[in-house]
């Protein structure tokens, strides 16, 4: 068998797929592990031969499609929630970057290992493969023997290998053990975080009829800014007579209207407005349709609702916004992004003109776009390419991985450039982000682990593995105890935050059940990314 894998590295990396999947889709009192197994799983295939290996080429080829994917799908909203709460998240990310650090200083010194362990094993426990690759460039173009220098790789090596893999469980742990000391209510903290963050938002459509006084000679304008443009008004129907309403439309006693929005919100709104009726305007097809279009028009990508003019130009009014799983409040400042399920009220003759407009093709949405696919990661991998230089000879690179990240992170804010788009179909997203990760956890396990069973295996081994686990436990929970009760960032933005590797992401994408941990790692990537360069090869550079 391991001749076998040994002849076919392509065969040793689909196996390692398949078994690290199926495993981590099993599911022990309730908890999975998720994509992290793949990691395992590949650790176990490598420690059985030093020479079972995949290319190089694999790992790089899926770090780099996965941080893209990433930054795509993240550029529009980070620049947007950098600028409302930025230097919170700024200062937060140095914070718990220092506390690695210095538990990393910490271990240099009471056991006594040399300084390229100390910086490999605060990589490792960065789980930071641009920190780890700029820190070997440092060692090679530092002004010390070729013998050290080898010494030196060799120590970097070992460090990093043996705190990896409890750079990403040690995290995972913290979690767990925060979450469960501290009892963080992860559905409560989604439902507070709605109105800023709408990730998982349970839309509900009610039909009621205006019976409080208060509402008679009101423009819908004044409800819809009362309730923060997070409710949506559907058909309304005056005296018999259905219409679609519109901001300037003035409520009457007994005017009954359809209220879109999430549950909490739209009960609120049916105490301060009317009655709930059990005769659902919805249900009515008499007068108008009820049509749901795929967004595949590559022009209506970035664009608003509002913008769109849909009452000007067509008996129709948008009332439901999908994306993935997640419902969107369908209101004018929303934003559409190729993949939405778009719900519409509308009149039978305007169905084949909205088809066309929104291009409602699903077979467009699960291709992607291989020119501007290309040319951005083009664009990004040759930023990584670009080398930043420091007082004190320290020179790091961005690398496969954060030159990509960051070229991402602007054109997926840019969207659009002349006829080149961007953004990529949801779907197709999705897709792309799995196969990178999939392919970075599965060549770095093999390619780790025969370093990492012969190290373990020894006195040395186990005592820097074990540092490792302290480090990241220890740090990471603090680092949480630190955010949640003094910057007080909600747990499940700061499970992205703290999240170093794509493994803790989706760990931590499972546990909340919702979005936010993507949002919070968007966040501070781009920061924490550079920071972590720096840090590792100052680490190197001082002691």
């Amino acid at each position: 068998m391991v001749q076998s894998f040994l002849e076919s590295p392509l065969l040793l990396l689909f196996v390692v797929i398949a078994i690290g999947y199926g495993i981590g889709n099993i599911a022990i009192k309730g908890a999975k592990l998720g994509v992290v197994a793949v990691l395992l799983v590949g650790l176990g295939f490598g420690a059985l031969d030093p020479n079972l290996a995949v290319p190089e080429i694999i790992i790089t080829l899926g770090l780099s499609i996965f941080v893209y994917s990433i930054g795509i799908s993240g550029g529009p909203s980070f620049f947007r929630t950098l600028a409302k709460q930025g230097t919170g998240m700024i200062s937060f990310s140095i914070v718990f970057l220092i506390i690695f650090t210095t538990l990393s200083i910490c271990g240099f010194y009471v056991l006594g290992i040399n300084k390229g362990t100390a910086a490999g094993l605060l990589a490792g426990t960065f789980t930071s493969t641009p920190a780890f690759a700029g820190l070997l460039d440092l060692v090679s173009m530092a002004n010390i023997t070729e013998v050290d220098k080898s010494h030196y790789s060799n120590s970097v090596v070992i460090g990093y290998s043996l705190a990896y893999p409890m750079g990403v469980i040690g995290v995972m742990i913290a979690y767990t053990v925060f979450q469960k000391i501290f009892k963080v209510d992860l559905v409560q903290e989604q439902n507070d975080l709605q109105k800023e963050y709408p990730v998982s938002l349970k839309i509900l459509y009610k039909t009621i009829e205006i019976t409080k006084p208060e509402i008679e000679g009101i423009q819908i304008r004044e409800l819809f800014n009362r309730y923060h443009k997070r409710l949506v008004f559907g058909r309304i129907s005056k005296k018999g007579v259905q219409s679609l309403p519109n901001m300037d439309t003035i409520l009457q006693l007994g005017d009954r209207i359809v209220l879109v929005g999430g549950g909490k919100l739209v009960d609120k709104a049916i105490r301060e407005i009317g009655t709930p009726l059990n005769d659902e305007l919805t249900f009515d097809r008499r007068f108008y349709d009820v049509r749901r279009v795929f967004v595949s028009n590559s022009d209506l990508a970035g664009e608003t609702i509002a913008s769109l003019n849909l009452s000007e130009k067509f008996s129709a009014l948008i009332v439901g916004l999908k994306r993935g799983d997640a419902d969107i409040v369908a209101n004018g400042d929303a934003v559409l992004e190729l993949g939405d399920r778009v719900t519409m009220v509308l009149k039978r003759k305007d169905i084949e003109n909205i088809d066309a407009l929104f291009g409602n093709s699903y077979e467009r949405l699960s291709q992607i776009n291989l020119f501007s696919f290309g040319l951005g990661m083009a664009i990004g991998l040759l930023i990584g390419k670009i080398t930043f230089s420091f007082p004190g000879g320290i020179h790091f690179q961005l690398g496969n991985a954060g030159g990509p990240f960051l070229a991402a992170l602007v054109l997926g804010a840019i969207r659009k450039t002349g006829p080149i788009l961007w953004i990529l179909p949801f779907s197709a997203n999705l897709t792309l982000r799995q196969i990178g990760l999939i392919l970075l956890l599965a060549g770095i396990g093999i390619k780790s682990g025969h370093t990492f069973k012969e190290v373990l295996l020894s006195t040395e081994g186990g005592l820097l593995f074990l540092t490792g686990g302290v480090i990241v436990f220890v740090a990471t929970f603090v680092s949480l105890i630190i955010g949640y009760k003094m910057f007080k960032i909600p747990f499940s933005l700061l499970s992205g935050m703290l999240a170093n590797q794509p493994a803790i992401l989706e760990f931590a994408l499972e546990k909340t059940q919702n979005k936010l941990p993507a949002i919070g790692y968007t966040m501070v990537l781009p920061v924490t990314l550079i920071l972590k360069i720096l840090l590792v090869q100052l680490v190197f550079y001082l002691l």
